[in-house]
């Protein structure tokens, strides 16, 4: 039902953004008063599964759901249909439109796409404001991993500022470092303060998932919620609503304690000290290599820590959600740029549609749903807008050497740049959809 649910919202929020930025192709080609022929959400090679004409325009849903299209009168787009350009021009075509009016009827889609954005980044901000987890609120400090640990950070550290700037909401501290190519982080430990200098070779680490910076939580009271697939806690008699009080007869403060007594015994017996209905019992579990018990319980960080909220009313909800869309797009451009570094090998961490898909939760949350389709469509018009043939960008690139040159490049160079942007984003779409599957492979 999980993996349903993210379906549902992937297909839900794709369809949304294509359908908007198909709309402003289709918008601005209208007020140019040039014909459209077909309006698609989804390709339709061979067949459609809906279509319905109207006007000179025919509105369809195709079968293959890698984006969409509007077929503009005389113009080279993914169609390849070049049966047009062997007449003369028609006043309604888009070769017959003035360079300027091609340009932005071009980036239409890019435009439409960054204003829904922001609309959705408003509308979130007037109908639930927004709650964050405040970095001096994090009472317990942090926890990481060995690679935090390498670099000097220890469990239960309080993060103070990173490069002396304090961060004010605690979850966008790892995006801060590795987007910003931060130098130190001060923390408090044991009432003295620390400089943690971060070595380069940290950010490749974090792409890669490694060397996390959390929030550290206490171990009780842990009730078991559920169980994963293949449970050994689960196999060895536990019940959802027991409670876990220790192990071995041992107690711990924080739920990282926990993980790693579990982790030192790994594919040995522990006895599990719980409490059900009010009765005490010891069952005895061994934890699998990775030193996992199969075993889940609900956290709620508004329970542990003190979160804050700021609501908005509607007039306020306008700057603040265009502040939140510019920030988004400055951070993702600041992630874009990390793709081409050697240094970082963020290429490595490309995903395909799985990747997006597991961005969405596992529940249906309509704030989150919103919040990651303005994110979606941030990214939808940063990449349509790339200089690649067959892109928005590709014909942008070219509308630009003819508005500065006064020269518009041959039909037959568009269409050999048209097969050869294709070429390109097809490699780029088995590259990143291969990852996927590798990652899937390597679990």
């Amino acid at each position: 039902m999980t993996i349903l649910i993210k379906i549902l919202q992937f297909v839900m929020s794709l369809s949304i953004l294509v359908i908007i930025h198909e709309l402003g192709h289709f918008t601005l080609a209208k007020f140019f008063k040039t014909r459209v022929e077909k309006f698609y959400l989804f390709f339709d090679p061979w067949f459609s599964l809906f279509k319905h004409k109207k006007g000179e325009t025919e509105y369809g849903i195709g079968w293959l759901p890698l984006g969409g299209y509007v077929k503009i009168s005389g113009m080279i787009d993914e169609s390849m249909d070049k049966e047009q350009l062997k007449l003369p021009p028609q006043p309604w075509e888009f070769r017959s439109k003035t360079s300027w009016q091609r340009l932005l009827i071009m980036t239409g889609g890019v435009i439409f796409n960054f204003i829904f954005a922001m609309l959705i980044f408003i509308l979130v901000l007037f109908a639930w404001g927004e709650t964050y987890l405040p970095t001096a609120n994090v009472k317990y400090g942090i926890v990481t991993d060995s690679v935090g640990y390498a670099i000097g950070l220890r469990n239960g550290d309080k993060i103070l500022t990173v490069d002396n700037q304090h961060v004010e909401n605690f979850h966008e501290i790892t995006s801060d470092i590795v987007l910003n190519n931060r130098k130190t982080i001060q923390v408090e430990r044991d009432g003295a303060i620390l400089n943690i200098e971060i070595p380069k070779e940290y950010v490749p680490k974090m792409l890669k998932g490694k060397g996390q910076i959390d929030s550290r939580i206490p171990f009780g009271p842990y009730v078991i919620e559920s169980f994963g697939k293949k449970s050994h806690g689960k196999a060895a008699g536990l019940l959802p609503k027991d409670q876990l009080v220790s192990l071995n007869d041992k107690k711990f403060t924080y739920y990282d304690e926990f993980q790693k007594y579990l982790f030192d015994n790994k594919e040995h017996p522990v006895i599990l000290n719980i409490v059900r209905k009010g009765e005490n019992l010891n069952i005895s579990v061994t934890p699998d290599s990775l030193g996992m018990l199969g075993i889940a319980r609900s956290v709620a960080l508004d329970r542990i820590f003190e979160l804050k909220t700021i609501r908005y009313g509607f007039l306020q909800s306008i700057p603040a959600g265009i502040s939140k869309g510019f920030k988004t797009i400055t951070d993702y451009l600041k992630q874009f740029k990390l793709i081409f570094s050697k240094h970082t090998k963020a290429y490595q961490s490309l995903g395909g549609f799985i990747t997006i898909g597991n961005i969405f939760p596992g529940v249906w949350d309509w704030q989150r749903f919103w919040n990651l389709t303005a994110f979606l469509s941030i990214i939808l018009a940063v990449m349509n807008i790339l200089p690649i043939p067959a892109l928005d960008g590709g014909h942008v690139l070219f509308l630009l050497f003819e508005v500065i040159t006064g020269k518009k490049p041959s039909d037959k160079f568009l269409e050999y740049a048209q097969i050869t942007g294709m070429i390109i984003l097809l490699a780029l779409l088995l590259y990143a959809n291969g990852n996927d599957v590798l990652r899937l492979i390597r679990k």
